[in-house]
């Protein structure tokens, strides 16, 4: 797979596995709001990790810029599908101020991960992992 085709195809796997889990837990929202928010916090910033390392493995030469290009791209990728979903007519019906705040804020996460593995790679973390 290309470069660009592998980073829309991991973003929306970005998107996609966290949206299962919101799926799976959409229980725990109503019931243990804090809780849900937490699974949902841990679950997009471990798919952005684990997404990350292994699209940057594979970028020669990746450096901190690749990773926070391809985390904005990622972001931007949830947002364009999500957003949808949850603004005011969609299913979820929610005030583009209250996805901004809680979900939107929570995707902020995926450039901050990407942008610090392709530090950790630019500094010969290669090997790691």
């Amino acid at each position: 797979m290309k470069p660009l085709g592998r980073t829309i195809g991991f973003g929306v796997l970005a998107w996609l596995i966290p949206f299962a889990v919101a799926f799976l837990a959409f229980p725990l929202r109503e019931s243990a709001r804090p809780v849900f928010e937490s699974v949902m916090a841990v679950t997009v910033t471990a798919t952005a990790a684990i997404l990350g390392l292994v699209h940057l493995r594979r970028v020669a030469n990746a450096r901190a810029r690749e990773g926070l290009l391809v985390g904005i791209v990622w972001l931007l990728i949830c947002i364009v599908i999500d957003a949808p979903l949850m603004l005011v007519g969609g299913p979820m019906k929610m005030s583009i101020g209250a996805y901004l705040g809680d979900i939107g804020l929570t995707y902020v996460s995926i450039p901050v991960v990407t942008w610090a593995i392709g530090a950790a790679l630019a500094a010969g973390g290669r090997r790691a992992g």
